[in-house]
């Protein structure tokens, strides 16, 4: 597939069956976030591989919305950074989420994006501190988000490239 077919098939995929990811699979997209580009090329990205269902249970709840369908992921990929090494570590992090989430969808495996950076549990406390229980992360490793993936429970639509809206495009000539 080409980059464009890629984008216009991916999609958010929140639902998945109980097959489970081929190894292959889950090092290909490992792959793709390894190989991110990174600010100077410091690479401060580490990627966390949870498969376990009673961790995902927990990471599902380490927010108050929008990430209960890790629970049911066949896995996730918690992508976090040293902060102490690059201060680009959000937009490092956020980089290979994204390589990641195409390399799932060019591999037709499901996939979405949960944000922990900025986001609070129902009773207030951090995302990425739970995040950082959860898994026993350093202090000075910063959590931007998760990548569930699982073999997808349905399909969707894909996108139109008539979606691209030109509008917000401007040349400075």
């Amino acid at each position: 597939m080409h980059l464009t077919e890629i984008l216009l098939n991916r999609r958010s995929v929140r639902r998945y069956t109980d097959e489970p990811i081929p190894e292959e699979t889950l090092r290909e997209i490992l792959t793709a976030g390894l190989l991110a580009p990174t600010s100077r090329n410091l690479k401060p990205c580490r990627f966390t591989v949870v498969r376990d269902k009673s961790v995902l249970e927990a990471l599902s709840q380490a927010k108050a919305a929008g990430g209960a369908f890790l629970k049911d992921a066949g896995a996730a990929v918690v992508v976090s950074a040293d902060a102490e090494r690059a201060d680009t570590w959000i937009e490092d992090c956020s980089i290979a989420l994204t390589c990641m989430h195409l390399a799932a969808a060019e591999a037709s495996l499901g996939s979405c994006w949960v944000q922990i950076h900025l986001r609070r549990d129902p009773e207030g406390a951090e995302a990425e501190e739970n995040v950082r229980r959860i898994l026993g992360l350093e202090d000075r490793y910063r959590t931007v988000g998760i990548l569930a993936l699982g073999m997808p429970a349905g399909s969707a639509e894909p996108h139109k490239p008539e979606e691209a809206d030109f509008g917000a495009v401007r040349f400075a000539d």
